[in-house]
């Protein structure tokens, strides 16, 4: 089944010659069926490139997955993509009446500010919030899965002295987890980032369970008990070259910028890289919208609202 979006999104164009399945809300309304209510809050100013990298990830579901991207009234770009924004997004003043069956919160590029200091701060925790009782299962990623946790389970990330860049391979610590199910005993994925959360600082967080990791990453794969939390501190979004991409603008700042580790061939950043966690990525994402989306959101999607969950698939 299909990704259900706005009919003139740029991202369509893009996913349709990949062959992803896009179906538009002039089609969708035709058809009588039940589907998924799926918001991603955008934090990221690259806003195209970010849709269409989630994007294809939802659309190789089985399910019919309905589409809002959102915006905090409080947050404006500073560039041309407003007008994007304006056309497509909306205010999260203009949804928190609604319910969803499952959130996406993307990372942003605020590595060393302190929480307090980022100027949507104080929305951002009102939206996390209001997510909790207006959507069944909310996926935070990166830069959002940090802030995520420090706010509802107060766990303060560490920031890494160099960032970590590149693609390195990660452990399953559940044989049979729900999430992780179909995945390899050991899987890629890209990170980009300065903070860092182990997994010893969860250790003591009964009600948090950490899926999957590695010594140099720390935990990668975090869930709350019940899945209505579920915390991804790397980019398995994230395309080819969006590395080489980061690479680059960190050279313009630094010619000392450190490589992106395990990612170009044989270590030469003149070389394209290839995509090596895509499998991961897809799979992940299916399972997410099974288990703790489909398989758990109440029919009736204004029971939401009543913390309605009708499975919990606790690792």
């Amino acid at each position: 089944m299909p990704i259900t979006v706005k009919d003139e999104l740029p991202a369509i164009v893009r996913l349709r010659q990949e062959n992803v399945f896009v179906m538009p809300k002039s089609r969708a309304q035709t058809q009588e069926i039940r589907p998924m209510r799926l918001a991603i809050l955008n934090l990221m100013p690259n806003k195209v490139e970010t849709e269409v990298q989630f994007i294809r990830l939802l659309a190789n579901s089985p399910l019919q997955v309905n589409v809002d991207l959102l915006r905090l009234d409080t947050h404006r770009t500073s560039d041309s993509s407003e007008q994007h924004l304006d056309m497509f997004y909306r205010y999260f003043s203009d949804v928190k009446e609604q319910n969803y069956d499952a959130l996406i919160i993307t990372g942003a590029p605020l590595a060393h500010l302190e929480y307090d200091d980022v100027i949507y701060w104080q929305e951002l925790q009102q939206f996390f919030d209001w997510a909790e009782h207006h959507v069944t299962s909310t996926l935070f990623s990166c830069w959002a899965a940090h802030a995520g946790l420090f706010h509802h389970h107060g766990l303060k990330r560490e920031i890494r002295a160099e960032k970590l860049s590149g693609v390195f391979k990660h452990k399953c610590y559940f044989e049979h987890g729900a999430l992780t199910r179909g995945f390899d005993d050991e899987f890629l994925v890209p990170h980009s980032r300065f903070g860092h959360i182990s997994p010893e600082q969860i250790a003591d967080k009964s009600d948090l369970v950490v899926l999957a990791g590695s010594p140099t990453v720390g935990a990668y794969l975090i869930k709350n008990v019940s899945g209505s939390q579920v915390y991804i501190t790397g980019h398995p979004e994230y395309d080819a070259d969006t590395l080489l991409k980061e690479y680059l603008r960190d050279l313009e700042k630094n010619a000392d910028a450190p490589k992106p580790e395990n990612y170009f061939p044989n270590d030469d950043a003149s070389q394209k890289p290839s995509k090596t966690w895509q499998s991961h990525a897809f799979l992940l994402f299916s399972n997410w919208l099974n288990y703790y989306v489909y398989q758990t959101t109440p029919y009736d999607i204004n029971l939401v609202s009543q913390d309605v969950r009708t499975n919990n698939y606790a690792e």
